[in-house]
């Protein structure tokens, strides 16, 4: 008989796979834009592996081109991944009992796609070992598809044809896993006006109209669930 482990983890692939391939191209479009700014193959690869960030790894990257302050620097990438406060809040009961090595790997195997795949599914299931087979599969699939895409872009950065304009992938790609998680007014809100002030403010100096734009996205979405959650029956 199959073990809960193996189902978890062959559902969790199936349900997975689909997501990956956004994956390919904003892989590859990390790996150049780390060669752009100066790295070597083996820093961009290792920036690759300790970040294991793509959204923090392209936000980033401009202000550390342009000698930005360290303190910019992390900020801009702890704000960029603020998401994932939510998603280990979201998650930490699928990890209840489980080893303390267990899950820090489990946090850093995090992936915004399997949040947006697997959250629902992980939060039902009563059975711990279906859980782990559902996580840790598409999570190491997907770990070694981004090292393995991002050295393709690494050492391809020098003879990819500029004009191919694989940035725009990695929009696509993030839509494609954000839209699915819109599933309230305020979230579509936060969005909306955090997607325009980011644009709206692109041109202010050390890139900061991105962290003005997700400020201006979580307050709009704060007090659009207050206002919401005043309107509702008591």
């Amino acid at each position: 008989m199959e073990s809960a482990f193996r189902r978890g983890a062959r559902e969790g692939l199936r349900d997975f796979l689909p997501l990956s391939v956004g994956l390919l191209p904003w892989a590859m479009v990390t790996g150049i834009a780390m060669r752009s700014i100066g790295l070597s193959p083996l820093e961009a690869m290792g920036m690759n592996v300790l970040v294991y960030a793509g959204t923090a790894q392209l936000g980033t990257l401009p202000l550390i081109a342009s000698g930005a302050p360290l303190w910019l620097i992390f900020v801009t990438a702890m704000v960029l991944n603020l998401r994932f406060i939510i998603f280990s809040a979201a998650l930490a009961p699928v990890f209840h009992g489980h080893p303390f090595m267990r899950r820090l790997a489990s946090s850093y195997l995090l992936v915004d796609g399997l949040f947006a795949v697997g959250a629902e599914k992980l939060t039902r299931s009563d059975d711990a070992q279906w859980r782990w087979g559902y996580y840790i599969a598409p999570s190491v699939y997907s770990w070694l598809m981004w090292q393995c895409c991002t050295l393709v872009g690494v050492l391809g950065a020098g003879v990819m044809p500029r004009d191919w304009s694989l940035e725009f992938m990695t929009t696509i790609a993030l839509m494609v896993m954000v839209i699915p998680m819109l599933r309230a007014r305020p979230m579509w809100l936060a969005a909306l006006v955090g997607g325009l002030g980011a644009v709206l403010l692109r041109d202010l100096p050390l890139r900061l109209g991105l962290i003005v734009g997700i400020a201006l996205g979580i307050a709009a979405g704060f007090f659009a669930e207050r206002a919401l959650s005043g309107r509702a029956p008591r």
